[in-house]
């Protein structure tokens, strides 16, 4: 039997984590950010109604684009289809966010099989429009979007930020 409050508290230690390593990315490439304190108190019950609690991490500044907001992500490739699932819920309150107030929501990804070291970002436009249908996982019984490696974009530790806007 899977023991959920024990998987629970490892995937918020682990998110923890690779929110750590990114704010050393972003330190290290002296990209300008804003971290979005997770606790229910720092934002309006407005925003949190609109929301449903799910919030970005980052807010990060770039030069002649503006600022989008990002959500870090610990999460580990399905090995047999080579995709990593992405929350369907917290995606479409994103797009929801995203149309009625003009923000881009990205999602960045790592883990500790990368090294920390390389980010797969992707838009969260772009998780909506490959048209995947989501899924019911097998453990947690939540819905999914399994989003294949290839539509990331890959920056490693010593790339820059520019390369999410090549090819666009």
């Amino acid at each position: 039997m899977i023991d959920f409050e024990n998987e629970k508290q490892e995937n918020i230690k682990k998110g923890k984590e690779v929110e750590s390593y990114f704010k050393k990315w972003l330190d290290k490439h002296n990209i300008p950010y804003l971290y979005i304190q997770q606790d229910t108190e720092t934002f309006s019950l407005t925003f949190n109604k609109f929301l449903a609690g799910k919030r970005p991490d980052f807010m990060i500044l770039i030069p002649n684009v503006g600022f989008i907001l990002i959500d870090v992500k610990y999460r580990k490739i399905n090995p047999q289809y080579k995709t990593y699932p992405l929350d369907s819920e917290e995606t479409k309150q994103y797009s929801s966010l995203q149309r009625k107030f003009n923000l881009q929501v990205w999602y960045a990804i790592s883990n500790e099989e990368l090294g920390y070291k390389t980010w797969l970002w992707i838009p969260n436009t772009k998780v909506l429009e490959l048209g995947i249908t989501e899924q019911i996982s097998s453990v947690s019984k939540e819905k999914f979007i399994p989003v294949p490696i290839n539509n990331f974009k890959q920056i490693a530790d010593n790339d820059s930020l520019g390369r999410l806007f090549e090819d666009v």
